[in-house]
């Protein structure tokens, strides 16, 4: 008579014993490796949609300048090398644009969804002695329509020369600072710090930065934004 036990040995027991052990462990670490990994994978998705747009004029757009040169470009290559690549900029610069287009052009870059406005827009109003009570009510359209999209805000002040007259002049520069005061928004005062009317920071209009001085431009924007991004 053939034994059902024939071929058995005790040590079968212990061996098959070993070996889910072995397996359940691999099994709990490859489950919470797939987790770690998801988990991960949905935390850089949300950080992906974090998006920066500069909305404004020649000095944005890079006038002058080479692909990548603009102060935009050079601040997301900043992000990039400081692991904030998960924030998109898009740079919203036209050449020879006043205030007065700002609510039109937002209104199209909104589909975008970005969600940092900054406005550095006014220029071209002070260079051709426009309306400062205009431009300030363009701009206050501007930063309405921003509030109404939950889109934040950071103005970029801009001092022109005494070409008008000091009383111009002085209301130009109180705009940046009283739209900055009655909406509670973060404002750099001057955009071309320690760049404006240094010759060998500027191209030959003596207006628009160089490649050095737009590097000046990004690094000193970039210090004022970092605070106010996701992640810094």
């Amino acid at each position: 008579m053939v034994s059902l036990f024939q071929g058995f040995h005790p040590g079968h027991t212990v061996f098959m014993s070993i070996n889910n052990r072995h397996f359940n462990r691999l099994f709990l670490t490859l489950t919470l490796l797939f987790f770690s990994v998801l988990i991960t994978a949905q935390n850089v998705e949300a950080q992906d949609q974090y998006t920066v747009l500069f909305l404004g004029d020649s000095l944005t757009e890079g006038l002058g300048l080479e692909d990548g040169e603009s102060f935009p470009s050079l601040i997301e290559n900043k992000l990039l090398a400081d692991d904030m690549g998960h924030i998109q900029v898009i740079n919203a610069g036209i050449s020879g644009s006043t205030s007065a287009s700002g609510l039109s052009r937002l209104q199209w870059y909104i589909r975008s969804r970005p969600d940092l406005l900054v406005l550095s827009l006014g220029a071209n109003d002070g260079l051709r002695g426009l309306s400062v009570e205009e431009m300030k009510v363009n701009l206050i359209k501007t930063i309405d329509y921003a509030n109404t999209n939950s889109l934040s805000v950071v103005l970029t002040g801009m001092l022109i020369p005494p070409n008008y007259g000091p009383e111009y002049t002085e209301a130009f520069a109180s705009v940046f600072t009283d739209l900055a005061s009655d909406y509670n928004i973060p404002l750099m005062p001057f955009l071309l710090q320690d760049v404006a009317a240094i010759p060998e920071l500027n191209q030959s209009d003596g207006i628009h930065p160089n490649v050095e001085g737009t590097k000046i431009v990004a690094d000193n924007l970039y210090q004022f934004l970092l605070p106010l991004l996701p992640g810094s």
